[in-house]
């Protein structure tokens, strides 16, 4: 059975679409099989991330009211045989989204894929607690300032209540994805340090991914950072943080801080 991951976050604009095509993609080049799936009813994006906009034919509110099979609404990415996308609808709102619904489909999803990543709308309405619901892990991905560290605060608290595993007395695991962040900024004391934010939320760090163009410019040519320059630092961010997923021990470094002995490292544990 496939692992349930919700990328999520309090605050809009902080990277979780970027970040779950590039853990998506990152994980399918790997060798594993990966569907990322849209839940941001309205106001869906994946597809252009993942440069599948004009190859959608049915969504996830189709597969959910009846109107087409799962086979029918996944798209294969063209460049990895093992990434998948389940779109959102585009124009139906998050009413049409139901608890059943999502059940059967995630459900569905776990028989044939390793990976499902679910990409959660921001906020704390119904869309959000839909996308976490059936988590068995979260991504928290959060900026280096204060009302992000704020919201991402608040959706830990909802995962601790409003998913299955809480119902059933269990705790969702819970990584922080610190996204934007730029060390010379850090260290003029323009945006938070990555030890202040590990200190107020208090999760294992997943992985820093640094302020770059490079995500940008992957995002306007319709490819994952992690396809479109496999390279650039980014790119390397979310492919340490895609092996830490897997479950592979590596310490997390802060990008463009300078290596070597005094160079800062984070163990996954640190919290």
């Amino acid at each position: 059975m496939g692992k349930v991951i919700v990328v999520t976050s309090g605050k809009g604009g902080v990277g979780k679409t970027t970040s779950t095509a590039a853990l998506g993609a990152a994980l399918a080049q790997r060798g594993e099989r990966v569907a990322v799936v849209d839940f941001d009813v309205g106001l869906r994006n994946l597809d252009l991330v993942m440069g599948a906009e004009r190859r959608v034919v049915y969504d996830l509110v189709n597969v959910i009211q009846g109107d087409a099979k799962l086979q029918q609404a996944l798209i294969r990415d063209k460049r990895l045989e093992t990434l998948f996308l389940l779109p959102a609808s585009q124009t139906r709102d998050k009413d049409n989204l139901t608890a059943e619904g999502v059940d059967a489909v995630i459900t569905e999803l776990k028989r044939y894929f390793d990976w499902i990543i679910c990409d959660s709308p921001a906020g704390i309405e119904r869309g959000a607690t839909l996308a976490m619901r059936h988590a068995d892990t979260a991504v928290i991905v959060t900026n280096p300032e204060v009302s992000s560290v704020r919201d991402s605060d608040r959706i830990i608290g909802l995962l601790d209540s409003k998913t299955l595993k809480a119902e059933r007395g269990e705790r969702v695991e819970k990584h922080l994805l610190l996204t934007r962040y730029d060390i010379n900024r850090a260290q003029r004391g323009d945006m938070l340090k990555v030890e202040d934010v590990l200190e107020i939320l208090s999760i294992p760090l997943l992985g820093i991914v640094p302020e770059s163009m490079d995500v940008l410019k992957a995002s306007n040519v319709g490819a994952p950072v992690t396809l479109a320059d496999p390279r650039s630092v980014p790119a390397q961010a979310y492919f340490e943080a895609a092996q830490r997923l897997a479950g592979e021990d590596i310490p997390v470094t802060i990008p463009g801080e300078k290596r070597g002995l005094f160079g800062k490292m984070f163990s996954r544990r640190a919290a």
